[in-house]
């Protein structure tokens, strides 16, 4: 059927004011059901659950809904494997800490030197116990990762393996099932960090085999939220965060310390209804499916516009893959170009009113370990499904005045 453009935009206020937002790997535009079930929320519902009387009660009944969501949208098997939380960057420093019961001075956690902070530094903070941190390095040639060196730190200490399912750098897809494997192999725990694929694929949890996964909903057309998935006996294992009465088996409570924030939580929940009615309004995972589909195809296809651009200058280097293959990246994409500092060149595409970035982006490790780190980083231009051919064109016009 194909992605119906003008349905899908008109359902992004921010869109209307002609503003260019290839920024959205830093934060997407939001929905306008999203913010109207936050306003209604807090104009409704804005009460503590766990009373007996009717708006508590209309409390606990929207968080359950949201979560439910949350789980159909990842493929979870039951929603209290959903943990909710402010941030990624925060659900995996509470995930740490919660797997502090489990381990033991020696024991290994293999971390990358090519994703973002966000799921490093929360395992490093263990090194303190005496945890053990090794780091996967990327392929230095193809900037892809290498599962061989993957097997090869892993040993019978290993306890976790943290990595991202889509770099926020190179938009390469990493084969998430087959490291799950490997993991696995090894008696392991493979954590997860999805930010950067979750707006652009559907996700399968229960096809991955991933202990945990996670990601924000501030990147996923939603407020400044995220989730966790993880796999129900593996929760029940880990450490409770809230009150010393919250139990070992009271999930998820015990791992949302303070309460999730309700509103947002309801509000992010029309991503999924969203995404139901790309995909046919069925309310099942084939219409999701649909959805993510048409979505692929639509960005492989802004993407291969300006890669095929990008690819045509003798003086623009990309980093990570040159071609679209929706099977392999997003159309996340980076590059230098010889010469240039990377901010002149952003700031001098801002007047045109399109909105691209600088920097590392948190992927500090991956731009200095691929030298791209001198003269402010890289330039990102970063794709969502609505995002238009015309638009790419509107970019490259100014890259060719620019560059």
């Amino acid at each position: 059927m194909g992605l119906d453009l003008d349905f899908v935009r008109s359902q992004f206020p921010a869109l209307s004011d002609g503003f260019v937002y290839f920024d959205n790997a830093g934060g997407s535009a939001v929905l306008r059901t999203v913010a109207d079930r936050v306003y209604d929320y807090l104009t409704t519902t804005s009460v503590q659950t766990g009373a007996s009387y009717i708006h508590s009660q209309r409390a606990v009944s929207r968080l359950a809904q949201a979560r439910s969501q949350f789980a159909r949208l990842v493929g979870a098997q039951r929603p209290e494997e959903i943990i909710i939380g402010p941030s990624t960057t925060a659900l995996c420093q509470n995930l740490a800490r919660a797997m502090m019961g489990r381990l033991q001075a020696g024991d290994e956690i293999v971390v990358t030197a090519f994703d973002h902070e966000s799921n490093i530094g929360p395992w490093r903070w263990l090194e303190q116990f005496g945890v053990n941190l090794k780091v996967w390095d990327i392929n230095r040639d193809t900037l892809e990762v290498d599962l061989e060196t993957l097997d090869a730190l892993m040993t019978s200490r290993t306890r976790i393996v943290a990595v991202t399912h889509t770099s926020n750098i190179l938009g390469t897809i990493n084969p998430i099932a087959a490291i799950a494997k490997r993991v696995h192999a090894h008696g392991a725990d493979i954590v997860v960090d999805a930010v950067a694929y979750a707006p652009h694929r559907l996700v399968d949890v229960i096809d991955l085999d991933v202990d945990y996964y996670i990601f924000s909903f501030y990147k996923v057309y939603g407020p400044h939220l995220a989730m966790m998935y993880g796999k129900y006996e593996k929760l029940l294992e880990l450490d409770g965060l809230y009150h010393y009465f919250y139990g070992k088996d009271q999930l998820p409570q015990k791992l949302e310390p303070g309460n999730p924030n309700y509103e947002l939580a309801w509000g992010a929940a029309a991503t999924v209804d969203y995404f139901d009615a790309l995909g046919g309004g069925t309310g099942d995972r084939a219409a999701l499916a649909a959805a993510f589909d048409d979505i692929a195809a639509h960005e492989a296809v802004i993407g291969e516009r300006l890669l095929s651009y990008l690819r045509d200058r003798n003086d623009v280097r990309i980093i990570g893959r040159r071609d679209s293959a929706r099977d392999r990246r997003v159309p996340t994409i980076s590059f230098k170009v010889d010469g240039r500092d990377s901010a002149e060149i952003t700031k001098a595409v801002d007047g045109a009113g399109i909105g691209i970035r600088f920097g590392d982006f948190h992927s500090r490790g991956l731009v200095e370990t691929i030298g791209a780190a001198p003269g402010s980083g890289v330039v990102r231009v970063s794709m969502v499904h609505y995002n238009t051919v015309e638009e790419v064109d509107r970019l490259i016009a100014r890259l060719e005045n620019v560059l």
